[in-house]
């Protein structure tokens, strides 16, 4: 698939168009249909396809949506991405769509990868830690890798702390090979 330009402006347009109360919501929902985009191929195909016209396409959203039981305005905002061609690109514009309401909300988001599952204890430590680095409340997200032996990994927006092992051993590596 080509790369959307402007995914912003389609993030601020969902936004625009929905309360800030039911953005979670509607980011559910799109996530929804995302998935079911992800899965199922032929979904995806009558959706992002030439050879199937916007009315056919607008019927598939209005079926899905009174399964899943979707707002007016997501169904709403499916069709304009429909219409804008663009709907290929929903998981980039739904990962947009929640770092821009974090923002609003003055949260960020912090994902974080570690080799185990780590306590509650040290979550609330680990989110007070970040919260006084970034000035925000920090919505954390864990991710279990073991390929990185010890330490841990976090991204906060765009940027990268890490401190895990294998990061560790990575520099050393660039280190030595540039002598």
């Amino acid at each position: 698939m080509k790369k959307v330009k402007g995914i912003n402006k389609y993030a601020k347009q969902f936004l625009s168009a929905v309360d800030l109360g039911e953005v979670p919501q509607g980011i559910e929902q799109l996530s929804a249909v995302a998935g079911l985009m992800k899965k199922d191929k032929n979904f995806r195909s009558l959706l992002t396809s030439p050879l199937f016209s916007y009315e056919e396409g607008s019927q598939v959203i209005t079926y899905i949506s009174g399964k899943l039981k979707m707002s007016e305005k997501t169904v709403k905002y499916l069709g304009y991405l429909l219409v804008s061609k663009v709907i290929h690109a929903l998981p980039e514009i739904i990962e947009t769509i929640t770092l821009q309401y974090l923002e609003m909300k003055k949260r960020a988001k912090a994902i974080v990868t570690s080799p185990v599952h780590v306590s509650k204890e040290y979550e609330e430590k680990l989110a007070g830690s970040l919260k006084q680095v970034t000035g925000r409340d920090v919505d954390l997200e864990f991710v279990i890798d073991p390929s990185l032996l010890g330490g841990m990994r976090i991204k906060v927006g765009s940027t990268m702390y890490d401190s895990s092992i294998k990061g560790h051993l990575g520099l050393l590596r660039d280190k030595l090979i540039k002598g």
